[in-house]
C-alpha cells in the first residue's frame, strides 16, 4: 500500500499568509497608537517635572525666570531676543554651565552680570557655593546645547554657535520626541543619541492686561503684552530655515515645515500651517485672553518636531 504524504497545498499556504497579513495590518496601527500615547504621557510627565523645578526656583528667588535675555551693550539695556526663552529656562533650572543657577545672573548669553563680570566662574569654590540647583536631574533632563562653536561632533544640535542671529552656544531642554540623531563626545567616547526639539518657555507679564493675537510685528510693542511672542522668535521663525551645519539653504534641517506667524497666537487649531499654538484661551469669548496669564507657558513641538501643529504638548 502506498502511504499518502501530508503537506500544505499552495492554496492553503496562501490563505494562511493572507490571514497573517490581515492580523499584522490590524496590529501595527494599534501598536503605533499605544507607542504615541506612551510618548505623549512621557512628555506630559517631563513638563510636570519642569513645572516642579520652576516652582522651586520661584520659592528661592521670588519669581519665575524671564523668557528672554537682556542686551547690556545698550544703555539702558534692551531685551535680547537672541537669548531666547528656551535658553533662559535651561539657565534657571540647570545653570548656564549646568552647575546650577547663580543669583547675580543678568540673563545674558555670555554668563555675565550687568557690569560685564562673569558670574558663572566654576573655577572659584565660593562661586559654586552661591549657586542654587540644578532643579532638574541632569541624567534625565534632556539638556543639550543648541549649537556649538567648534563645528565638530559635540552635544550641540547645530554645528554653529550663532544660528540665524540666535546665540546658539547655550543650553536648551529638549522634549522626549526623537527628531534627529546626533553624536556627542570625541575619540573612543563618541556615541550616538536621540534628541528632540527645545521646550519653548514664555513668562507672563502679570502687570499687563494687554493681549492681542493680531499684535504688530514690533518687539517693543509686543513686550508690553501679557505674553511676548518674540521671546522664542528665533527657535521658531529662524531655525526652520537653518541646516544642521548652521548654513541656510534647502538641505534637511531640524525644525522644518511651513513658516509660523508668531503674531497670530491662536487658541489651538492650526489654520493652513500659519498659526503657532498656544496662548489664546478659547473658553473666554468676550475678549482675546491667554492661557495661564499669571504664570508661564511651556510648549513641546510633539512627534513631528514642528511648533504649532496638532500634536504639540503644552502645560494647559
Amino acid at each position: 500500500m502506498k502511504r499518502k504524504k501530508l503537506a500544505f497545498t499552495l492554496m492553503e499556504l496562501l490563505i494562511v499568509l493572507g490571514i497573517i497579513a490581515i492580523l499584522v495590518a490590524l496590529l501595527i496601527p494599534a501598536l503605533t497608537m499605544v507607542r504615541n500615547m506612551a510618548k505623549e504621557t512621557q512628555q506630559k510627565a517631563q513638563l510636570t517635572t519642569i513645572e516642579m523645578g520652576l516652582t522651586a526656583f520661584k520659592n528661592d528667588y521670588g519669581d519665575y525666570p524671564p523668557s528672554h535675555g537682556c542686551d547690556y551693550s545698550n544703555n539702558p539695556p534692551n531685551p535680547d531676543y537672541s537669548y531666547c526663552g528656551a535658553q533662559t529656562l535651561a539657565e534657571a533650572l540647570v545653570g548656564w554651565d549646568l552647575l546650577g543657577f547663580h543669583p547675580n545672573s543678568a540673563w545674558r548669553w555670555d554668563g555675565q552680570d550687568a557690569s560685564n563680570n562673569l558670574v558663572y566662574d566654576s573655577t572659584k569654590p565660593d562661586n559654586l557655593k552661591q549657586r542654587k540647583g540644578p532643579y532638574l536631574e541632569l541624567a534625565t533632563a534632556n539638556v543639550f546645547r543648541l549649537g556649538n562653536s567648534s563645528g565638530t561632533a559635540d552635544d550641540g544640535l547645530f554645528k554653529s554657535s550663532v544660528i540665524g542671529g540666535l546665540y546658539g552656544d547655550r543650553y536648551v531642554i529638549c522634549d522626549v520626541f526623537t527628531v534627529r540623531r546626533m553624536t556627542i563626545g570625541s575619540g573612543s567616547a563618541v556615541k550616538t543619541i536621540k534628541a528632540g526639539t527645545p521646550i519653548l518657555y514664555y513668562k507672563a507679564n502679570t502687570s499687563s492686561k494687554i493681549f492681542d493675537p493680531n499684535a504688530p510685528s514690533n518687539p517693543d510693542t509686543q513686550a508690553t503684552h501679557i505674553y511676548n511672542a518674540y521671546d522664542n522668535f528665533y527657535p521658531i521663525n529662524v531655525l526652520k530655515s537653518v541646516t544642521v551645519d548652521g548654513s541656510s539653504g534647502s538641505k534637511p534641517h531640524l525644525f522644518g515645515g511651513v513658516p509660523k506667524n508668531l503674531y497670530k497666537l491662536d487658541c489651538g487649531e492650526e489654520v493652513s500651517g500659519t498659526y503657532i499654538y498656544g496662548i489664546r484661551d478659547s473658553k473666554i469669548t468676550t475678549i482675546p485672553w491667554p492661557h495661564r496669564p499669571d504664570s508661564y507657558i511651556l510648549i513641546s513641538a510633539g512627534a513631528d518636531g514642528l511648533y504649532g501643529t496638532s500634536d504639540d504638548i503644552r502645560n494647559f
